[in-house]
């Protein structure tokens, strides 16, 4: 099931789930419901407290399908589609295994998640490969942003500790 959000392009999908005594199936994506393709696959595993992000390419920008296997996350996405009308703004979610719900991200969009059980299996369909040479990425804790993630003392990698503020970002990409 599609479900649209206030962000143009922006949707959560609920993926269907079929359970018995053995376990379960689950459907994770159907290209045909959101009409992209998805060339390029990755995976991220997470502790609890781990702040991923907020990252995007600025080159060939990727549309992210994102999917939990395993845990829970505070899923982020923050529009910087310079034209959007919701630019600067963020959009939350919890994803997780039990409640099956997954997100498409349209390019142009910088997306983190905060990790939030013990152990997190996070899948990414992206619809471009990665460009290393255009990766960057705005701070999770932005004052402009006023992001409320879950926790208050978050684990955070040294290259995203660098990233900027959303105000650098605009000065950067508009300069």
């Amino acid at each position: 099931m599609i479900i649209k959000t206030k962000f143009n392009n922006l949707i959560l999908v609920k993926n269907k789930k079929f359970t018995d005594t053995r376990g379960y199936f689950q459907e994770l994506m159907m290209e045909k419901n959101i009409k992209m393709k998805f060339p390029f696959q990755v995976m991220s595993f997470s502790k609890k407290n781990i702040i991923r992000g907020l990252h995007m390419q600025t080159k060939k920008p990727q549309g992210k399908f994102i999917t939990v296997i395993k845990g829970k996350i505070f899923d982020v996405a923050v529009d910087l589609r310079k034209k959007s009308k919701t630019y600067g703004k963020y959009f939350s979610k919890i994803l997780s295994a039990k409640n099956s719900i997954s997100i498409y991200i349209p390019p142009g969009f910088a997306h983190g998640f905060c990790a939030l059980d013990k152990e997190n299996l996070v899948v990414y369909s992206c619809t471009q490969y990665r460009n290393a040479k255009s990766e960057t990425g705005i701070k999770y804790d932005d004052k402009d942003l006023n992001i409320k993630w879950p926790i208050k003392k978050p684990i955070i990698s040294l290259k995203d500790k660098k990233n900027y503020s959303l105000k650098e970002f605009y000065n950067k990409t508009n300069g």
